[in-house]
């Protein structure tokens, strides 16, 4: 058997002020043709389809189409589940009679745990949901973390489960040790959120949503698929693609990616104001690309967005390199003062980072001076 597995679509994101949508109907069109080329028995969508449980009206539409294409059009089963971003009330709308089109959509937890199952393949299906969701469900006052809820459910689904087939678990979960990003919205507070990879051994493969890397984590049954586009500049270089799995009827599999292309990236520039505004680099650069731009100058700067813009219409962050340089000394200063330092030490580190001279022999035995008299005086208050 042969099926997709993407996930984090995200459809109605906002970046800096800007809607995502004209780039994520790019990508998904392209997706409809790698379907179309690729003939899968299955899509799945491990989560987050849209990217607020309020989605505007153009990602609904978005949503709509896509997956009428896809289900209807290209006559693909899809197998779907809802994220942390989504709302299950709303995404459920429908899903009673979707299944009469293959198209089989979970977006509540529930206790009807038994897998949807496609071409000899069976696909346990669980959408996010808080601890104490699961709690409930089960009746099982011992359940406090995502680990404890996850691998109740998964004890559960191997009650019925015939392991001489082939299994899948379709999540949405962050799995311990995964690389987050800054467009991921946090499960819990501390480590409540994480489940160990190993909740998963039964499956033969686990399609997971919610961190938006592929190579989020590196293990060789539990994989992300990554989100559909960039959606921080914190994911600037990572590549973003969807797998393409075949699987045998012994649960054997190999993984092939295809790449989704929008047409603007999402990438980091840097440099002073006359080389960025230098036709040359202009010419050089995809300027239309959406972009967060680090200046290098010194000294102040008149409107300098407004004078980029006119080359680079699409920057959506401007920071200068100084201000950075400035923020990591503070940190260092902040951190200096934990190990405790003498009040002279503290002082000099700090005339160094405001004045860049150095602080002598003859200025450290004038400031020993003043912090001796200031200890005399605080002493005989």
């Amino acid at each position: 058997m042969k099926f997709i597995h993407t996930a984090d679509w995200h459809l109605g994101k906002l970046v800096h002020g800007v809607y995502m949508t004209e780039e994520q109907r790019e990508v998904l069109e392209q997706f409809a043709k790698v379907i179309e080329e690729e003939k899968p028995d299955a899509v799945v969508i491990a989560g987050d389809l849209y990217d607020r449980s309020v989605p505007p009206t153009s990602a609904v539409e978005l949503l709509n189409e896509m997956l009428f294409k896809i289900n209807i059009e290209l006559e693909t089963p899809i197998v779907a589940i809802a994220g942390n971003h989504d709302s299950a009330e709303r995404l459920s709308f429908g899903s009673s009679w979707f299944q009469h089109s293959r198209f089989y959509l979970k977006s509540k937890a529930d206790d009807q745990l038994s897998p949807v199952r496609i071409n000899g393949v069976n696909f346990y299906c669980v959408p996010y949901a808080e601890p104490g969701v699961v709690r409930q469900l089960l009746g099982d006052d011992s359940i406090r973390s995502h680990q404890e809820a996850m691998k109740a459910l998964v004890g559960k689904m191997e009650q019925e489960m015939d392991h001489r087939e082939v299994n899948v678990f379709v999540g949405h979960a962050f799995v311990l040790g995964g690389q987050t990003c800054d467009s991921e919205r946090t499960l819990s507070v501390g480590g409540s959120g994480c489940v160990s990879a190993d909740v998963f051994e039964p499956f033969h493969y686990t399609a997971l949503g919610h961190l938006h890397s592929p190579d989020a984590i590196k293990h060789d049954t539990v994989r992300y698929s990554g989100s559909l586009l960039k959606y921080s500049f914190s994911e600037a270089k990572q590549r973003k693609s969807i797998s393409i799995i075949d699987i045998d009827d012994k649960g054997a599999f190999s993984i092939k990616e295809r790449t989704l292309k929008p047409k603007k990236d999402m990438r980091e520039i840097e440099g002073t104001m006359e080389e960025l505004l230098d036709p040359s680099r202009i010419q050089a650069e995809q300027a239309e690309d959406y972009l967060k731009v680090t200046l290098l100058d010194q000294g102040a700067l008149i409107d300098p967005m407004g004078k980029l813009r006119q080359a680079y219409p699409n920057i959506l962050h401007l920071e200068r390199k100084i201000e950075l340089i400035d923020q990591r000394e503070k940190t260092t200063y902040a951190f200096e003062r934990e190990k405790k330092k003498s009040e002279v030490e503290l002082f000099a580190d700090f005339y160094q980072q405001m004045t860049t001279e150095d602080f002598t022999n003859e200025k450290r035995t004038i400031m020993e001076k003043v912090i001796q008299e200031a200890r005399l005086e605080a002493d005989q208050r």
